[in-house]
Parts: C-alpha cells; sequence; structure tokens
C-alpha cells in the first residue's frame, strides 16, 4: 500500500491536511474520499480500517481532517456542518486536478449525513455509502443538549465530547436547521449503500430507515449487527469496508488498463508498509488480494500465507492440467478437487533469512476425483498431475533475479 499525506485549500483558503492510501501497484480503478465523523479525525482506527478495506480491493481513498480538526487549520468554532460539505467539495476538486475525480463517497456518522448534500455539488459520483449516519443532521444536536441553554443565551457554550473540550457556537446549530436532508435525498439520484447497527446507541438504527424510505433505488441496506456507532471492533469496520467495495463496483468503471511498467499477464506487485505487520496488499494480475500470516506468528489472518499461495498455484494449476488432458482424452470428470498443503509459516521460515537452511521443502497434494474411472486411467491421472506446470517450476532449477528500483 502506498500512503501519502496531501494537503490542500479549503474554500476560505485554509489547509487542510489528509493522507491518500493508494493501492499495491499505485493506479486505482476508481477514486473515494471518506468523510469522519462529528469531531473525529481521518487517523480514527474505524476510518483508516474501511479505507484500507477499500484500497485493497484497487480503491485509492482519500481521507482528511476537516477544517478545525487534527492537523487542519482553522477554529473548529467556527464551522458548520455546511463547512463540511464544501470541504468534501475541496477534497474532489482537489483529486481531479492532481489524480482524477472521485466516483465514490463513503462517510460516517455526521459524515455520511455531508457526503449526501456533497453527492449532489460534485458530478464524478457514481455511488455513495453512509456508516451510522444520521437522518437529519439537526440529530447531531442531542450530542449538545448540555450545553444547548447556554449557546441560546451566550451564542455559544463549551462542550464535551468524547473526553475532548469543544466550542460550539450558535451559528453551527442554526446551520443544521437549515439542512433537511429528507428533500437532497428525493432529489439525488445515485446509488446509495446504507450500513448501520441495530445496537447503535449515538444514531438510532430508525435514522438508517429514514434515510432508505426518502432514497431512491438504486438503494441498499447492510445491517451492521453487534457493532458500535464507532466500529471500534476491527473485524466491523473491515467487514464495513469490504461490503462497500463489493457493492460499488457494480456501479463504477473499474479502470485497470493505466499501468506504471508495461503490462504482463503474470504482473503481481506486493506492498506492505511499516505499521502493517505481515498484512501485505497485492495486485495479481488485474486481482487484488492481501496476504498475511496466522495470528499465533503475528499476524492478523487477513488473508492467505506466502507458501498457501504457493500451495495455491499449484492446486490450482494440477485441477486445471489434468481437466484439459481429460477432456482432450474424452474422459468425463464431473470434478477435481486438489488439496496441497506446506507445513511452515513464511514468518518462521524468514526468522533466519541469510542461512541456507531456510528453503521450502514439502508439499502434501491429494486429489480427490468425481469421476468414473478404471484403475488405469487413475493412474495416468497421477502422472498429468505432476506435469502440470507449477509442478515443473517447483522442480526445475529456478533463478530469482533481484534488482532495486525507483
Amino acid at each position: 500500500m502506498n500512503l501519502q499525506k496531501i494537503t490542500f485549500k479549503n474554500k476560505s483558503g485554509q489547509e487542510l491536511v489528509g493522507r491518500l492510501e493508494l493501492p499495491a501497484n499505485r493506479h486505482p480503478h476508481n477514486f473515494a474520499i471518506f468523510a469522519h465523523c462529528f469531531t473525529c479525525n481521518k487517523n480514527l482506527t474505524a476510518v483508516r480500517n474501511i479505507s484500507k478495506a477499500l484500497t485493497s480491493n484497487g480503491f485509492g481513498v482519500l481521507r482528511f481532517d476537516f477544517t478545525g480538526l487534527g492537523e487542519s487549520e482553522g477554529d473548529f468554532a467556527d464551522t458548520n456542518f455546511s463547512g463540511n460539505i464544501e470541504d468534501l467539495v475541496a477534497a474532489a476538486h482537489y483529486l481531479e486536478e492532481n489524480y482524477k475525480a472521485p466516483t465514490l463517497l463513503v462517510g460516517h456518522s455526521l459524515g455520511g449525513a455531508a457526503v449526501i448534500f456533497a453527492a449532489e455539488k460534485i458530478d464524478s459520483i457514481k455511488s455513495l455509502a453512509t456508516i451510522g449516519a444520521p437522518s437529519n443532521p439537526v440529530h447531531i444536536e442531542h450530542l449538545l443538549q448540555s450545553g444547548i441553554p447556554e449557546i441560546e443565551e451566550t451564542g455559544k457554550a463549551i462542550v464535551n465530547l468524547s473526553g475532548r473540550d469543544f466550542t460550539i457556537k450558535k451559528q453551527f446549530l442554526d446551520d443544521l436547521q437549515h439542512k433537511p436532508l429528507a428533500q437532497i435525498l428525493g432529489k439525488l439520484r445515485k446509488p446509495i449503500l446504507i450500513l448501520h447497527s441495530p445496537q447503535d446507541n449515538t444514531v438510532e438504527i430508525k435514522n438508517a430507515e429514514e434515510i432508505y424510505v426518502a432514497a431512491h433505488h438504486p438503494k441498499s441496506f447492510v445491517s451492521l449487527d453487534d457493532a458500535d456507532h464507532l466500529l471500534s471492533d476491527k473485524k466491523d469496520s473491515f467487514y464495513a469496508g469490504e461490503i462497500i467495495s463489493g457493492w460499488a463496483k457494480r456501479y463504477l468503471a473499474l479502470d485497470t488498463e493505466q499501468q506504471e511498467t508495461p503490462k504482463t499477464k503474470h504482473q503481481v506487485v506486493a506492498s506492505l508498509d511499516d505499521s502493517e505487520g505481515f498484512t501485505t496488499q497485492m495486485k495479481v494480475g488485474n486481482h487484488f488480494l492481501t496476504a498475511d500470516e496466522p495470528k499465533d506468528v503475528g499476524g492478523n489472518d487477513f488473508g492467505p500465507s506466502p507458501y498457501e499461495f504457493v500451495s495455491a498455484g499449484l492446486s490450482a494449476c494440477t485441477a486445471m492440467t489434468v481437466q484439459m488432458y481429460a477432456k482432450r482424452k474424452g474422459w468425463k470428470i464431473d470434478n477435481i478437487e486438489v488439496h496441497t498443503s506446506y507445513s511452515r509459516s513464511h514468518a518462521v521460515d524468514c526468522a533466519d533469512c541469510e542461512s541456507d537452511a531456510a528453503k521450502i521443502d514439502t508439499f502434501e497434494r491429494d486429489i480427490r476425483l468425481t469421476a468414473d474411472l478404471d484403475e488405469k486411467q487413475k493412474k495416468r491421472i497421477l502422472q498429468i498431475a505432476d506435469k502440470c506446470p507449477v509442478h515443473k517450476t517447483l522442480h526445475n532449477e529456478t533463478q530469482v533475479i533481484t534488482k532495486l528500483v525507483e
């Protein structure tokens, strides 16, 4: 994965700071913008996890701090909901000018309401997804309940939210009152995915129902059962990211043609950040995959291990080769299953990578046939299995030519 720090200006000329994540080959098929929740920032765990899930599926994702939050310039007390929408529009302009216009908006909580309004203003957006979003921005007032009397009387108040003090001015509340989300949804003609937890105690599930009813088809709803509002359990945030990725691809053109290097049918790219442990993002041909290690050796188990990928190649090649041979001979094999395993993990095997003893030893391969074949035919199938190209590669003397590139 490629993570870049980027900056761009908001409507008032203040500098906003974000992170742009690119997939392993650095050429996303689409760009997405993530809008974080009220008083959160781009580095919230759920935001990072959802972004990583999207990136591992080929998206480029821009997540940034709204004005007055995180690393971005500005005073939060002087911001309002309309400013968040304008920040999203500015982010879209940045991507369009420097990379490619975004096609997907994802918003969490109040950020979910913001992307609905922003989708109307950004022509390039083809789909949007909300997570735990309120059906009306004014819903946020219940979080400010303790300070509303003072705000009404003096024009501002300090309100404690999630353990931090924020100054909220009356103009923020007034702005919320003039943002009827249902009216915007009634005019919006863009696919929308609504994700919400039935156990959300911050923004109740009824909000998802109201958004769904107000939106036009195509619209979809996914229940994030047992998740809390902030998706603090990483399995919930990664799940949300995977769902959004799979859903959005139905409505987006997948540009997989642009390549930094000449395209070959065996092109594989693996990318691993310093902070990701063993979780490695990969582009294999035109497909995006994740490699990892089991939890018992320090991985997250988010994908197959390197040896499992090698075993997978052997299994797939064996099945293809046997079926191709059987069809040529006129033998009917209804199904072939090839079970291959290798006992050692990459983490253990590479603990002493400089030693000649660190080497691949034995693959165990079991083949199960669903076919009416005699013993002579079965014996021939075993011989053909040993002739599959990947099998031959593993047995041949092979060289790997390695060089550093810029």
